[in-house]
């Protein structure tokens, strides 16, 4: 007896040197020179030019490396940070990335910059100066950024372990579709305000956001008292690009009227082999029963429902988002 027990605690005396061991490793720094928490500026080069766009890695983890593609467009990453409080914990890697236009990157205020081709460029160049492989190399979507990464995939899935769309549908013509289907949704007076306003092209007017955040955005974007979002969120609002935003998206958020107004993929999705992880949620400004149907038409696809949430689901159904990703991500382990 005395025996089995002995055995049994040097069992659980090396199970936990290799979690340590593990540990110290995932949070060692191996770059070279001066430390700077894992910053790297990184040079791309556009047609007008180079320029610098700002990533920072989190943990070491070979076979794990989850690069985040930030929403708006024009917002940074900062939003991003909840990720802190979770995926060290799995030791997952994963890289804060400012996409050109945004957060602590160069802005050449230019909008012929805000095109999707070439922030899918953007995108393969990072890839390379991070050292992102086949091997390790996920990328994860959320709203425009969900865009991007589709139609990265689309172009250079084989640079990918895996993809995450997170809160965006293939299709901004079903997107704008879905959004009538929110509208009627909303007091008919507040309706007619926010109507009133766009007509007027009247964007700018302070009534303009106030109406939508205490009306839509605090129901569909994240769902909490708006004087109650999180620092990080607010943050990375703060920042937003105006000029991405509008010339991408266009200045109303009930519907869409930027560039990306007729993009849609929604019949290459069966073309994206890698294994896919589709994001919804109930409250989102994207249909997640279409998001389902997203997950069906990838050949390895997979689909995590937040019932709780809405756009913003890392924050208002942080549970299932987070244990859904990081079970994704650490499935073949």
């Amino acid at each position: 007896m005395k025996k089995l027990v002995g055995l049994v605690l040097i069992a659980l005396v090396f199970v936990g040197c290799q979690k340590t061991e593990s540990s110290l490793h995932y949070h060692q720094d191996a770059t070279k020179g001066i430390k700077n928490g894992g910053v790297k500026m990184v040079e791309i080069t556009t047609p007008k030019g180079k320029f610098n766009v700002w990533t920072k890695r989190i943990g070491n983890n070979p076979k794990i490396k989850l690069l985040l593609l930030n929403g708006g467009p024009g917002m940074s990453h900062e939003y991003f940070e909840c990720m802190d409080s979770f995926l060290p914990g799995a030791e997952i890697e994963y890289i804060y990335y400012d996409q050109l236009g945004t957060g602590f990157s160069d802005n050449p205020n230019d909008t012929t910059f805000w095109d999707l081709p070439r922030y899918v460029e953007e995108v393969e160049q990072v890839r390379k100066a991070l050292n992102l492989t086949k091997e390790n190399f996920y990328l994860l979507g959320h709203s425009w950024g969900g865009i991007l990464a589709m139609q990265y995939a689309l172009k250079y899935q084989e640079n990918l372990k895996g993809l995450i769309v997170s809160n965006m549908m293939a299709s901004c013509p079903k997107y704008g579709e879905y959004s009538k289907v929110l509208e009627k949704q909303l007091d008919p007076m507040v309706l007619v305000q926010i109507r009133e306003l766009e007509a007027k092209k009247d964007y700018t007017n302070p009534k303009y956001m106030e109406l939508l955040m205490a009306n839509y955005y605090n129901q569909h974007i994240l769902r909490l008292p708006v004087n109650q979002w999180p620092e990080p969120v607010n943050r990375a609002f703060s920042r937003l690009n105006s000029s991405l935003y509008i010339t991408m998206q266009g200045p109303s958020e009930l519907g869409i009227s930027g560039k990306l107004t007729h993009w849609d993929v929604s019949n290459k999705l069966k073309n994206i082999a890698i294994p896919t992880l589709v994001i919804g949620a109930k409250y989102d400004t994207m249909d997640p029963k279409f998001m389902e149907w997203m997950a069906q038409q990838f050949p390895k696809g997979s689909y995590l429902y937040c019932a709780k949430g809405s756009h913003m689901a890392m924050y208002d159904d942080q549970e299932t988002y987070m244990n859904g990703l990081i079970k994704f991500l650490t499935s073949d382990r």
